[in-house]
């Protein structure tokens, strides 16, 4: 799930992203993956939780939408829930979640 928040003080939206545990189940972590940080599955750690749920905060630019999905301990990959639309990937048969700002 996330929510938006746009900035007055700069063109930016404040995006908070969070996978719940109930979710995911017990995992070490989770890596925030998309088109805002070119698919690079290490570059963007999400913070575990005391819950045992993951939190990612990225300002992005408004005014388009960005693919992305969450990779998990590094070998599963889950789509957003709650994403704006789903769009094909490369990959025959798998989606990506797309967040539009």
């Amino acid at each position: 799930m996330f929510t938006k928040q746009y900035l007055k003080s700069k063109a930016l939206c404040r995006v908070r992203f969070k996978l719940y545990k109930k979710q995911i189940g017990s995992v070490d972590k989770v890596h925030l993956v998309g088109e805002f940080n070119d698919w690079d599955e290490k570059q963007k750690p999400m913070k575990k939780l005391k819950s045992g749920d993951f939190s990612a905060v990225m300002d992005l630019k408004p005014d388009r939408a960005y693919q992305f999905r969450y990779l998990i301990d590094d070998n599963r990959w889950l789509n957003d829930e709650t994403a704006d639309a789903y769009c094909p990937s490369p990959f025959p048969g798998v989606e990506n979640s797309v967040i539009t700002l």
